[in-house]
């Protein structure tokens, strides 16, 4: 049985707090965003979120939906004490998993939601194949992180835990090696909100990051090619 690493364990048992919150609020927004207009037109009376974190993802797809069942599952004992203290109305189940096994049946949930997951995980095809397995459609968003410079950065993004880097298309081929098929996708980019939370006290980087933010927003095929974020909506149908 493939379980997570004790080095990557240990890295998230306490990777949660309320320091950061704010930042984890505002990318949750985003998330929340691309996942309602990706579902639309879904009836989910159910369901799961893998890697929940801190639970914002589901408060907020809570408060703008009912949902009947909603069950978070997550690997760090911080994010399920953040979980639990949102309250969130129809949340019925946080579980602690090793980062692979689901203990649910086959096609439990009418959804699953696997949102900036996949890029710190070990062995992705095994649990993005857990995660086909117990729901009739899936929703997966990556940060794109490639990029030239990316031998430049190997240090940065280990230091918020990403071992995998992607590209849409790469990502894409991900997906077909297990089985997922791609119904929908959409090209993001982080919002002003948080554009401004993160740079603001650095003048320069932000005006750079404003500038990006307008070009990609304008040039529609520029933004497929190297968006902030890539949502996809995958389907059995």
């Amino acid at each position: 049985m493939t379980t997570t690493s004790k080095e990557l364990l240990d890295f998230y048992k306490g990777f949660y707090s309320n320091e950061i919150e704010k930042w984890r609020y505002l990318g949750a927004v985003g998330k929340v965003n691309n996942i309602l207009k990706l579902k639309k037109g879904i009836l989910a009376d159910s369901i799961i979120e893998i890697g929940a974190g801190d639970g914002s993802v589901l408060h907020l797809l809570n408060k703008a939906e009912r949902i009947n069942r909603l069950v978070a599952v997550e690997i760090s004992e911080s994010g399920m004490e953040q979980i639990k203290s949102k309250q969130i109305p129809d949340l019925k189940e946080v579980k602690l998993f090793n980062g692979y096994d689901l203990p649910y049946g086959d096609k439990e949930f009418d959804i699953a939601l696997c949102t900036h997951v996949i890029e710190h995980v070990e062995h992705p095809r095994q649990l993005l194949s857990e995660i086909r397995r117990i729901s009739k459609h899936q929703i997966f968003e990556v940060p794109i992180d490639y990029s030239s410079r990316l031998r430049k950065k190997f240090d940065f993004f280990m230091s918020y835990g990403h071992i995998n880097i992607f590209t849409p298309s790469i990502f894409d081929y991900l997906l077909y090696t297990c089985k997922l098929n791609i119904t929908k996708r959409k090209y993001s980019m982080f919002s002003i909100s948080l554009i401004w939370f993160q740079f603001k006290k650095k003048p320069i980087a932000l005006i750079k990051r404003l500038i990006h933010y307008f070009l990609f927003l304008a040039l529609p095929w520029l933004r497929k090619r190297k968006p902030n974020t890539y949502t996809v909506l995958c389907s059995d149908n």
